[in-house]
């Protein structure tokens, strides 16, 4: 039996990137997949029409992490649709290199607001049906720019910071539901906000990581699908670093 079958999972800004592979990965292992997005409807559309040729059913909502109201609807619409919401994966987020000095109040504003108010809004809306049922995976996409002293634009690492504590004291707070909720911090992948970094910093990178290259985003996603599993069923509150080892 795959790792997945029958569960249903939401995946926050699913339509591409790292989001993308974990929405392929989940249904690979057998779980109807539902993500939302925010701009792009032919990206959307394809990802769900590769969800229904995994043999799996996929539903799509164009629904900002940050429209409380919307991701409550999102979330009573998937309950009725599939019957339940099994995982969460709080994947949405957004990046920008640029210094402090230079940062904007907006600048900050905005890379708090989607990486982590939206995981703090889309756990909340389906938080309640995951407690009904004594039941739940949550996983938190946290970066290794929020765990140790690196080079990194500071908003975006305190963001990740941010979203290990979130993880921590959850899993406290609904452990006793039969929910569990983790993070998963990558280092450097071969797409998304790796494509950003200038050069010298990206062979400093590479040359403290023990496998010398970058992660890919399956790499990624073949975890994140491992850690929602039953087969993960005692890891509560941890953050899994996935950096080749740096």
């Amino acid at each position: 039996m795959r790792l997945l079958e029958g569960r249903v999972a939401l995946v926050t800004g699913g339509s591409r990137g790292l989001g993308r592979a974990i929405c392929l990965a989940l249904a690979r292992e057998g779980a109807d997949v539902a993500f939302n997005y925010s701009r792009n409807d032919a990206d959307a559309a394809d990802l769900l029409e590769r969800l229904q040729a995994a043999g799996v059913r996929g539903w799509a909502s164009k629904t900002s992490v940050l429209d409380r109201a919307g991701l409550q609807t999102l979330a009573r619409t998937l309950e009725t649709d599939a019957g339940q919401i099994d995982i969460l994966v709080n994947n949405a987020g957004v990046g920008q290199v640029v210094p402090l000095a230079l940062m904007e109040e907006e600048d900050w504003d905005r890379v708090m607001s989607v990486n982590v108010k939206g995981a703090f809004l889309t756990t909340q809306a389906v938080m309640r049906g995951m407690i009904k049922r004594r039941r739940g995976r949550v996983l938190n996409i946290s970066s290794l720019a929020g765990l140790k002293m690196m080079e990194a634009p500071v908003h975006y690492a305190a963001s990740k910071a941010a979203l290990k504590g979130f993880t921590e004291a959850l899993a406290k707070e609904i452990g006793r539901y039969g929910i569990t909720v983790n993070c998963l911090a990558p280092g450097i992948l071969e797409e998304g906000v790796s494509t950003n970094l200038p050069e010298s910093r990206l062979a400093e990178y590479l040359r403290h990581c023990a496998l010398g290259r970058k992660g890919t985003f399956d790499e990624c996603a073949e975890v994140a699908a491992f850690l929602v599993s039953d087969r993960n069923s005692y890891m509560n509150g941890a953050t899994i670093v996935l950096d080749g080892g740096v």
